[in-house]
């Protein structure tokens, strides 16, 4: 309906006053109508003409071109147009979901995740993961064709690090294996214990190389090696932990029910980076001290390292070979969309300015979304040291929650799910958020469970009895107040779609919700006149709810 409206109000400022507009229509509180325009405001200047009179001259012309779709249309204030549609209009919309097709036929490429081999998958990388599969799924659903990508520093001075420790704890054809001298951890058998051991692994390696100029160099030989591939006793170390890694990673992505569909490694984005470096230097890059750089202040921006003094790519460099890899897989990709925290923001900024001088195509249908930073109550993560608090510990403390709220249930599982991808995604993407477990299991609050709960409330008034009507006629005031509020979910789609911002459809989810206990609590729906109406009514609802779960990746469960 919205967009009716606003293709209406478009013609009408062509008719009346032969100017092309696009205007903006917004959801008005109930008392002033449906829809509200302020396109009078936006055209006074050009006009120059006072917009309460283009605001009345534009409301003639669309109680003529809207007739019987309308039934109310006033000017407000200094020349807002507010439009109260047809119920008949209006039951249409809530009744039936129409697919937010805006992008049918295109691809898509959304990369998240991204943990690294030999280090935690620690809570940033549970966020990206969860917020870029939700991102991926509001394309899908606007009809584009979807492809998960992600991309992992299988190659690097942290992977050298970790190596490096390793070889310190076990003999290097990984035969014997020694205790740890640090909080007991014993090393049982060849997997490492991923989960508990890696982290401490890697933080000795980062200490060593901090503190200790002997391992450094070790260190730096073995980063050499991990390259070159010259050396059998890092080949084995290092096939063996990056295999082991990515059973562990595969696992929780199981979990959290993401199928990627291709995923790439920095040892294979880096010769392809160095080769664009070195093919560009002298135009985009220059050298500088030993190593290759882009000079980011001409953009705003700083400057950023892209081959090191050693001859090694950096992170800057791979990205760029990355950008290549995508582009020859999929060269029908019409956008390029990367998660990841927002600490990387000006480094893409850099990047895709040395992007745009090379492929500038690619950088143009490259876009970089910065999620902010998620903790506990112990504060910020850091993978360095060690202090890391791992996605599966907060995984397996959030399922213990749920356990314990719904003992003996067989919807354990999927309430879990709800509880941990919810609490993520109902905070707008960029800011941090501090994930509290008891809350994010609540059945009473904004949380996953709760829209659950409201789902299976509304399927067990179904149970009793099913709508023995298809037609909703002359509706009540409460009845509209929450039809109205069923009719604005296509739009919050596109809104969350167009903006890549999920945390529109929990907060929409919510107040739907909410305004259902309302209607409720002063309309009975079973055994009234009009049961048969309000029936559907819970109906659309009960679809609603159960549309805007699978969008978020949350199980709809119709018992609790």
């Amino acid at each position: 309906m919205q967009d009716k409206l606003i293709q209406a109000v478009s013609r009408a400022c062509k008719d009346v006053f032969d100017v092309d507009v696009e205007p903006v229509m917004s959801r008005p509180d109930e008392q002033f109508g449906d829809y509200a325009c302020n396109v009078a405001l936006q055209l006074a200047k050009d006009l120059n003409k006072n917009p309460r009179e283009i605001a009345e001259s534009l409301a003639e012309k669309l109680k003529s071109s809207l007739g019987a779709d309308i039934s109310d249309i006033s000017v407000a204030g200094p020349g807002f147009i507010n439009i109260t549609i047809s119920d008949e209009l209006l039951v249409e919309s809530a009744l039936t979901i129409e697919p937010y097709q805006h992008h049918k036929g295109e691809q898509v490429l959304v990369e998240f995740g991204d943990p690294n081999p030999l280090k935690v998958f620690h809570l940033g990388h549970l966020y990206t993961t969860i917020v870029g599969d939700t991102i991926a799924r509001l394309f899908q659903k606007a009809g584009a064709d979807v492809s998960r990508l992600s991309y992992h520093g299988d190659v690097g001075m942290h992977v050298a690090k970790a190596i490096w420790a390793i070889g310190e704890h076990i003999d290097w054809d990984l035969n014997r294996l020694k205790e740890l001298d640090s909080e007991s951890i014993q090393i049982k058998d060849e997997m490492l214990n991923l989960r508990t051991v890696i982290g401490f692994l890697y933080a000795q390696g980062a200490d060593a190389f901090e503190s200790d100029s002997e391992a450094a160099d070790e260190i730096r030989a073995v980063n050499k090696s991990v390259y070159l591939r010259d050396r059998e006793e890092v080949n084995k170390i290092y096939d063996w932990g990056v295999n082991k890694s990515f059973e562990y990673f595969d696992l929780i992505f199981e979990e959290l029910g993401v199928q990627y569909q291709k995923r790439y490694l920095e040892s294979e984005t880096a010769p392809v980076g160095a080769k664009i470096v070195e093919e560009n230097t002298g135009t985009v890059f220059e050298k500088s001290d030993g190593a290759i750089v882009y000079k980011g202040e001409k953009d705003g921006l700083h400057t950023r390292v892209f081959i090191n003094s050693e001859g090694l790519p950096t992170y800057d460099a791979k990205d760029l070979g990355l950008a290549t890899l995508k582009e020859a897989d999929y060269p029908s990709a019409v956008k390029s969309i990367i998660i990841t925290a927002t600490e990387q923001t000006e480094y893409f900024k850099v990047m895709l300015a040395a992007l745009n001088q090379i492929k500038p195509e690619l950088a143009e249908k490259t876009e970089h979304i910065a999620h902010g930073f998620l903790s506990l109550t112990t504060g910020k993560m850091s993978s360095r040291t060690g202090n890391v608090f791992g996605a599966q510990s907060l995984m397996d403390a959030t399922r213990a929650e749920v356990n314990k709220a719904f003992p003996d249930s067989n919807v354990q599982h999927d309430v879990y799910i709800a509880a941990l991808k919810y609490t993520f995604l109902k905070s707008r993407i960029g800011g941090d958020i501090v994930f509290d477990i008891q809350d994010s299991v609540s059945i009473d609050g904004n949380s996953g469970p709760y829209i659950q709960y409201a789902y299976a409330r509304a399927k067990s008034i179904l149970r009793k009895k099913e709508p023995a009507s298809t037609q909703l006629n002359n509706l009540e005031e409460g009845e509209r107040t929450l039809v109205r509020k069923l009719s604005e979910y296509e739009e919050v789609l596109e809104k969350a779609t167009e903006e890549r911002l999920p945390h529109f459809i929990c907060t929409y989810l919510y107040e739907l919700a909410q305004e259902f206990n309302r209607f409720y609590e002063k309309n009975r729906v079973i055994d009234n006149e009009r049961e048969s109406e309000r029936l559907l009514i819970v109906k659309a609802y009960s679809d609603v709810l159960k549309d805007g779960l699978e969008t978020l990746g949350i199980p709809a469960l119709e018992k609790m």
